[in-house]
């Protein structure tokens, strides 16, 4: 079954590792350290046992330890790129748990309905004459919210749950325009928590659960606290 509703439009439109183990480091250092080792004890080896009547060519020599060097040159540019990798990796967590709190813009395909209102935005990519912002619960019934005719870009919209009598729960959300595409969707929500798993950043945003940064369409700030005043 498919309900259609008119919504008004929002407010306004959305304008928008921890770093590698020290012991994985001496461990990486010591396993280049013995194998240098080992290759140049065969080297020895291989010049001090050849046959004296018929000399191997010094240039095999000169190419093993060019291959040697090339080897511990591609090491090394690993090691200093993973730790480069950490480094950023670092910073992005700590830039974005300096924004917990703060309430931000998800591109996102599903959404989980309380009793709050929830506002966001489709972005069009032209103009279309009527659009549509389909809720799919998981009982596959879709709930169609009206938007009216919009020109190219972000057009807003409001969600009340308990207006349009949608129960609590997790749903999938898209858009389509009056073209028969089908635009990006942003919710709004307030950024929760950031933590850490399987060596990536997942952010907690509310109403719409862990999502990856790259998720992030924009910050829009962390709400102002208006102290209260007293008359004298």
């Amino acid at each position: 079954m498919t309900t259609t509703t008119n919504a008004t439009n929002g407010a306004n439109a959305f304008g928008f590792n921890s770093a590698t183990p020290a012991s994985d480091k001496i461990a990486t250092s010591a396993e280049v350290s013995e194998n240098k080792d080992m290759f140049t004890k065969l080297l020895v080896a291989q010049i001090r046992n050849q046959d004296p009547l018929a000399p191997s060519d010094p240039s095999q020599f000169v190419n093993q330890l060019s291959q040697l060097s090339q080897t511990e040159a591609l090491q090394n540019l690993a090691q200093t790129t993973s730790a480069s990798a950490s480094m950023l990796q670092s910073l992005q967590t700590l830039a974005m748990g300096a924004q917990v709190g703060s309430e931000v813009s998800v591109q996102v395909g599903r959404v989980r309905l309380g009793e709050d209102t929830i506002s966001g935005a489709i972005q069009l990519g032209g103009s279309s004459s009527l659009s549509h912002v389909v809720l799919t619960g998981v009982d596959g019934r879709q709930h169609r919210i009206e938007l009216p005719a919009h020109g190219s870009g972000a057009q807003s919209f409001t969600i009340d749950p308990v207006a349009l009598g949608l129960a609590p729960g997790n749903y999938s959300i898209a858009a389509e325009a009056s073209d028969g595409t089908k635009p990006a969707v942003e919710v709004a929500g307030r950024l929760d928590s950031v933590r850490m798993s399987n060596g990536g950043i997942l952010l907690q945003v509310a109403g719409i659960g862990d999502v990856d940064p790259a998720m992030i369409t924009g910050f829009k700030g962390k709400p102002t606290q208006l102290a209260s005043t007293s008359d004298n």
